[in-house]
Parts: C-alpha cells; sequence; structure tokens
C-alpha cells in the first residue's frame, strides 16, 4: 500500500515499553480513546496499546491476550503465539502511531527493540442493498457499501480470475483515506494504467472522503458540463467495464466506484439492457437517447418558434397556442426560466428531505405551483406542458451525472433560442458538438465511435446485437486483447 505521509521525523522504537507508550501518548496529544492494557510475557513486563473507538476489544482479547497467557511459561517467539494473519512487526514509532489510527493494537515488550501490530479493526458491515438511483428490473439487486475491504470482495466473488489485480493508495495527508485501483492484467492499456497511476501518485491534498474528491483530480477538463468518469454502485455493472479493459477506482468510506476510461454513450447502458431481450434492450437504450435530446432541446425549441418561427405551427395550432399566450406578461423566454428554476427547486428539495415528506413535495409542489402560475395569468398552459415534457425526459438517463449536464446545457441553449431563434440552437448544438469530439477521458477519445468514427464500434454503443454476435470489446478503452469468439454451437449441429 502506497502512503503520501511523509515520516520524516520519526522516532525508532526503544526497548523499554513505558517509554515507547510515552512517546505514541505525546503523538496522539493524549487522545482520550487510546487504551492501554499491561502484561506479562515469559518474566518481561510490556503493554498493550489501542484506540478504544476503532478496535473490536473482543477479537484483542481472544487474539492477543489469551495466547500470550496460555505460553506464559512455554518457549517460544511472539509470532508462534498468536496466530492473527496480519501481524506485522515495527520498528519506528510513527509507523505504529500509523498502525493505530488502521485499527491495530500494539505489542511492546520491555528488551525488544521493536513493537508488533495486530488488526483488529472493528468491522461494521452494511448488508449490500439495491442502489437507489441505478435499480433495475431483472438481474442482481445488490449494490456497494462503504467498506472498502467488502466492495473487493464482491468484485472478487464475480471475477474469480487470477488476472485481477488491486493497487492500494493511501490518498489525503489528514485523513489517510484507503482507496484501490482495479483493472484485469491481461485486458488493460498499459499506457492508460500508466498514466491513472501517474496521476493518482501525484495527488497532493489534504483530505479525500470520496471518489468525488477523487474525480477532480483525475479528470482532464474539470470545467466541462460532461462527466469524464463513470460513478456507480452496483458490482454487476463494475465487473462488466472491468471486461472492457476499463479501471475501476474505489475508495473507503464510498460505495460509489468510479470506472474510467469511458466515453459519453456509456452513461445511457444500463444492466438492464443486457436482462432483456435484444429488441427490448436496444428499444429502450434508443429511447434514453432520444429522451437526453429532448430534455436539452424542447424548451429553446418552443422559445424559438414562439419568438421567431411561428409559421412552423400547423394551421390547427396556432389557435390554441396563440389562445394561451394572450394576456401572459412575459418573453417565452422569462416563462422558461422561472418554470425550470421552480423544477430544480422543487427536485432538489424532494431529493434533500427525507422520502416520505420529498415525495410528497414533489408531487404536491408540482401540482400546486404548476396549477397556479397557469390560474393566475404568470404563465401559459403550453409552456408547462413543455417543461413537464423535459423534466420526465430527464429523469430517463440512468445515471444522475449525466442528468445533471442535461440540466446544465438547458439554460444556454434557452438564451441561444431567444437570441437567435432555430439559428441559436444549432450554433448552441454545434459548440456542444465540438466539445464532445475534443473531450478525452485518461487520454482515450470521449465521443467514440463516433470520433473517430468506428462503425463496429456501433455494435454496443447506440444499439444493443445479440451477445453472441459481439466478438471484439469496445475498442474506446484500448483493451489489451479481443472477446473469446462468442458463438451458439447448437446451431451447427
Amino acid at each position: 500500500m502506497k502512503n503520501h505521509r511523509s515520516n520524516k521525523n520519526s522516532k525508532p522504537v526503544t526497548m523499554n515499553a513505558d517509554e515507547n507508550l510515552r512517546g505514541i501518548q505525546s503523538i496522539l496529544h493524549e487522545t482520550s480513546d487510546l487504551k492501554t492494557r499491561t502484561i506479562t510475557y515469559q518474566k518481561s513486563s510490556g503493554v498493550i496499546i489501542y484506540l478504544e473507538s476503532i478496535v473490536d476489544t473482543e477479537k484483542i482479547q481472544q487474539s492477543v491476550i489469551e495466547p500470550l497467557n496460555k505460553a506464559m511459561d512455554e518457549e517460544g517467539t511472539v509470532e508462534n503465539v498468536i496466530t492473527n494473519t496480519e501481524l506485522s512487526y515495527i520498528e519506528e514509532l510513527h509507523e505504529g502511531v500509523g498502525k493505530l489510527l488502521n485499527g491495530s493494537c500494539l505489542l511492546s515488550l520491555d528488551g525488544m527493540s521493536g513493537m508488533y501490530a495486530v488488526n483488529v479493526t472493528n468491522q461494521l458491515p452494511r448488508t449490500p442493498e439495491e442502489p437507489s438511483n441505478e435499480k433495475v428490473v431483472r438481474g442482481s439487486h445488490e449494490g456497494f457499501v462503504d467498506s472498502l475491504t467488502q466492495n473487493l470482495g464482491m468484485i472478487r466473488k464475480r471475477l474469480e480470475n487470477e488476472n485481477l489485480v488491486i493497487k492500494r493508495y493511501v490518498i489525503g495527508k489528514s485523513t489517510n483515506t484507503k482507496m484501490a485501483v482495479v483493472y484485469m492484467e491481461n485486458l488493460v492499456n498499459k499506457e492508460v494504467l500508466s498514466e491513472i497511476f501517474r496521476r493518482i501518485e501525484s495527488i497532493s491534498v489534504d483530505m479525500e472522503f470520496s471518489p468525488g474528491y477523487l474525480e477532480e483530480f483525475l479528470e482532464n477538463k474539470t470545467f466541462s458540463p460532461f462527466p469524464q468518469m463513470l460513478p456507480t454502485e452496483r458490482p454487476d455493472r463494475t465487473m462488466a467495464h472491468l471486461l472492457d479493459g476499463r479501471v475501476t477506482v474505489l475508495s473507503e468510506g464510498s460505495a460509489t466506484a468510479l470506472i474510467l476510461p469511458v466515453t459519453f454513450l456509456s452513461f445511457f447502458q444500463s444492466p438492464d439492457d443486457f436482462n432483456s431481450r435484444v429488441l427490448a434492450g436496444s428499444f429502450f437504450r434508443l429511447l434514453r437517447m432520444v429522451s437526453f435530446l429532448v430534455a436539452m432541446t424542447l424548451p429553446a425549441f418552443y422559445i424559438a418558434i414562439i419568438g421567431f418561427h411561428f409559421e412552423i405551427l400547423p394551421n390547427e395550432l396556432i389557435l390554441p397556442v396563440k389562445a394561451s399566450l394572450e394576456g401572459i406578461p412575459f418573453p417565452p423566454i422569462i416563462e422558461a426560466f422561472v418554470m425550470v428554476f421552480t423544477i430544480e427547486l422543487i427536485r432538489e428539495a424532494g431529493v434533500r428531505l427525507p422520502t416520505p415528506i420529498g415525495q410528497t413535495i414533489g408531487i404536491v409542489g408540482g401540482l400546486v405551483i404548476g396549477d397556479a402560475v397557469v390560474s393566475a395569468g404568470f404563465i401559459s398552459n403550453v409552456m408547462v406542458i413543455v417543461i413537464a415534457v423535459t423534466a420526465v425526459a430527464s429523469f430517463t438517463v440512468p445515471t444522475y451525472e449525466m442528468g445533471a449536464s442535461i440540466r446544465i446545457l438547458t439554460f444556454p441553449l434557452m438564451i441561444a433560442a431567444s437570441l437567435l431563434g432555430f439559428l441559436g440552437i444549432v450554433m448552441g448544438l454545434m459548440v456542444i458538438l465540438l466539445h464532445l469530439c475534443k473531450l478525452e477521458s485518461v487520454g482515450t477519445p470521449y465521443f467514440a465511435p463516433f470520433a473517430p468514427m468506428n462503425l463496429s464500434g456501433l455494435k454496443d454503443a447506440v444499439i444493443r446485437f445479440p451477445l453472441w454476435k459481439m466478438e471484439s470489446r469496445a475498442k474506446d478503452a484500448l483493451p489489451q486483447s479481443k472477446r473469446q469468439r462468442n458463438s451458439r454451437g447448437w446451431k451447427n449441429k
């Protein structure tokens, strides 16, 4: 495990247990949860040191104190007596303090020039549950939890493969947060992997609580509206991306894993695509992509039509739309901004409040406010319909981060439509398209397979081909090898 902490002022362990205890107490500033237990082993006095708040005292009793008491009069080293699998010998006080902070207890004996560290962490595992923001109809309903070890175990359970590699790091000078980089040795592109390692090892930060913090230090363009790493809480989704040659980053204390490198189209794929039949999976994936365009451009199109291009409306719609606009004191751009802002308020309130109250606020708030603004003559009823369809369309995107990107891009497109009509919308979409073509995710093209164009990559990007037709891995991650040839052997017999 690589640690970013500096031990320039580290002091060596002495042969006096009490002196070692005083040194550790000084380093930890006499913290109240530092506890000790005196012990005698083979006529040598000693002390067991631990942090009461993060250890399991029952483990200390069973794996340290009882074995030492039983072997009191027997010959043998501490290594032969304590059978804990995570027993280590340390010779510096600062290293010992690091072990204490990781949930170990220290055993210091008089006449011994070092100390033993035994892992006795108090594990409080959380039952894996399905992520609330990545629900599926069919398939696994298990999600990551807040324990890094437990999350790595879930991945190992699904990928019983000798090529699965886990590299551990410690990030944050104050928090010392443990994180892990997971990849398939025989599939991952070595240049991409080296670049990821280089970026992680060059991070210098005071605190790191979750992959969200880490994402800002790893991504290419921080101010891009599009996420360049795919966050997920699903082990099955993580496994699928690992087998495509991608890399996963996990962090202690967070149930979210970051997958990189990824493409723009990766955010519209869901495990349900492969749990459903081919036609249904392809239909729903296309529906999400169309919903992305609808949610981003529908308010802008409405503003452009009302303000500049009223003549394109069918004759049957002109009178109803005109009637709805009569008496409205604001131009369409103000109407749209007010309604979009109101929807965002309701959405944010629903997320932050407790679940029962949040659902009530979302439903009641939407109905009451929508009916009230129309009855008061502030907003046209057509605008309410447009914003409602926009909000529903944005919910179909299976990744929250990409949904947030839609909400951000809606505003500049509405401004462009209010200034130049359809021409403003086209210019805005061209700027977005140029940005997507230029954007990269850890050195790989973000808008693949469109830029650069790769027709074979469209098989599993836009629509879902049958699994037995997919004979190659996604090329955007630059994997080392192709898939094992898929076939339906029974068709040939």
